[in-house]
């Protein structure tokens, strides 16, 4: 009888706390990505799939992403911006936290990419509001 007890209260307790997980999530504002969506679904941005598979284009962006991620003065943020390959042109996009982190990515960038363009379209972080 006091097993049953027990069982019940422990029941009972993971739903109260289940319910109060669930009304803490419902304060806490949606991302919204809206307008970038749209901006790259028009088709006028690369994105990834947008990656040409030419081998050389392929090398490129693997030499590019190692001296990005080797370079220890950039954030993770920084460390996963997207490069793009298409014939002819690399594109960088995403966020970084300054300028500074732009203009090495774009350095890196320039340095592998040889007579290939590059297009600088990263974008800095606004700096967070609690800081």
């Amino acid at each position: 009888m006091k097993t049953t007890f027990y069982t019940r209260l422990t029941v009972t307790t993971l739903a109260v706390l289940s319910i109060a997980a669930m009304a803490a999530d419902d304060k806490k504002p949606a991302p919204d990505n809206t307008e970038r969506n749209e901006r790259d679904r028009a088709g006028q941005n690369l994105t990834p799939v947008d990656q040409s598979n030419r081998p050389e284009d392929l090398k490129l962006v693997a030499e590019i992403r190692k001296a990005v991620v080797a370079d220890d003065s950039l954030s993770m943020t920084a460390k996963n911006v997207k490069i793009i390959t298409t014939p002819g042109k690399v594109t960088l996009r995403g966020p970084v936290k300054n300028a500074d982190e732009k203009t090495k990515i774009a350095a890196h960038a320039k340095a592998k990419a040889g007579t290939s363009e590059v297009v600088d379209q990263l974008e800095v972080k606004a700096a967070d509001k609690a800081q």
